[in-house]
């Protein structure tokens, strides 16, 4: 069991993670005057309690399912917002566009509703609903299970009708973007299906608020590098090295004032 002052430090530790998403070995050490190896004996015993997991250079969150859709609604409304108006900054009337389920592609649907012309495919929902209301748009439904998380089509129906268009541009969400740059999802068939909506585009990118940087979901996006990635804020340092490694194309939205 730990010690009352170390406690008292995992407390901390578990707190600012669940706040920020990270936490850095070098500024936790700073913060609570202790070294560097003594941060570290902390983040592996907070990782082998499946508190965290550890990364290169500090920690991050741990998360194995995702939140019910509602609630991820109410989350960075703004950044959101600005993503979606950049994402369809690229649209062009006339395109056949592919749109994941999630908050932040319903917010890319809402700044779609000011084209002409458009195709529509989608999974999800929400998005469905919306978009068919919008004159001069035409959308297809992926059909499927409906995951009542996602409130969304889920699975191999989906993966077989991707196959039956032809998409110019994909946004497609995703569960976190690790330090390493890896974009990653909370299950295989999840993950799987984002890579299909990724190889049926011509272009694709992630649309990922800040909440999901250096968030840790289990399952690998095959193929992630194809898609270039949007987002609301400059991701932190090491991300953004990462992230310049592996050539990812980069836009960082801006919000209104």
């Amino acid at each position: 069991m730990a010690r009352p002052i170390a406690a008292r430090r995992h407390e901390e530790i578990l707190k600012r993670i669940t706040h920020t998403g990270t936490v850095s070995v070098e500024e936790l050490a700073t913060s609570f005057g202790v070294s560097r190896e003594t941060i570290r004996r902390d983040l592996k015993a907070l990782a082998d309690r499946g508190r965290l997991s550890v990364v290169h250079g500090g920690a991050a969150r741990r998360e194995t399912t995702e939140p019910a859709l509602g609630e991820r609604a109410q989350e960075n409304i703004a950044g959101k917002a600005a993503i979606g108006r950049t994402a369809a900054s690229l649209v062009e009337d006339g395109m056949v566009v592919l749109l994941d389920s999630g908050t932040t592609t319903l917010a890319v649907a809402r700044a779609l509703t000011t084209k002409r012309n458009l195709t529509i495919c989608t999974n999800s929902l929400a998005h469905a609903q919306l978009l068919c209301r919008a004159p001069g748009s035409r959308v297809h439904m992926l059909g499927g299970e409906i995951d009542p998380t996602d409130e969304a089509a889920v699975g191999l129906d989906v993966i077989e009708a991707l196959s039956r268009f032809r998409v110019d541009i994909a946004f497609v969400g995703a569960g976190g973007l690790s330090q390493d740059g890896e974009v990653t999802d909370y299950t295989r068939a999840g993950a799987e299906q984002r890579a299909r909506m990724i190889a049926t585009a011509t272009k694709a990118y992630f649309v990922l608020d800040r909440g999901k940087f250096g968030r840790l979901t289990p399952i690998r996006i095959r193929d992630a590098d194809r898609a270039g990635l949007i987002v609301d804020a400059k991701p932190p340092p090491s991300i953004a090295e990462a992230l310049a490694r592996r050539s990812t194309e980069l836009m960082i939205a801006v919000e209104c004032d």
